[in-house]
């Protein structure tokens, strides 16, 4: 096994549970709270947010596996691969796709409620100090 820290993304593992729970699990309640309950009014968008909520929970499983502070390499790798797939999925495929199937007025409503559900990771996110700030390579 390989420690967050050995394994070269440059952060402790308290550091990586502190991004994750803080940020990317309140961005996918966010998204499940308000997002994806609004794409699948769509019929041609129900097969994606099924794939999207599906990874939301893998990663989530995921993660629970690293609580321990410990990742090998494969699993750091496929979490990495996931997590940034699932992003683009969203990107080019969930998001553009609601662009066309959504007016202005409906999107900009959409953004506020998303705003809202978000304003909790904001209050809730830590100050950067020594300790929770990430590291460039050359640190």
């Amino acid at each position: 096994m390989l420690s967050v820290r050995d394994s070269g993304i440059g952060m402790s593992p308290v550091t990586m549970r502190q991004i994750f729970e803080q940020e990317i699990c309140t961005h996918f309640e966010a998204e499940e709270q308000v997002l994806f309950p609004a794409a699948e009014h769509f019929s041609e968008l129900k097969v994606l947010v099924a794939e999207l909520s599906a990874e939301h929970a893998v990663l989530r499983e995921m993660f629970d596996l690293s609580r321990a502070g410990e990742f090998d390499k494969a699993l750091l790798t496929r979490f990495a691969g996931l997590l940034s797939t699932h992003i683009r999925k969203e990107e080019r495929q969930l998001f553009e796709r609601m662009q066309g199937l959504l007016t202005k007025e409906e999107m900009a409503v959409l953004g506020e409620s998303l705003q809202g559900a978000l304003a909790n990771a904001n209050q809730s996110c830590l100050l950067p100090n020594e300790s929770t700030r990430l590291r460039g390579k050359a640190e």
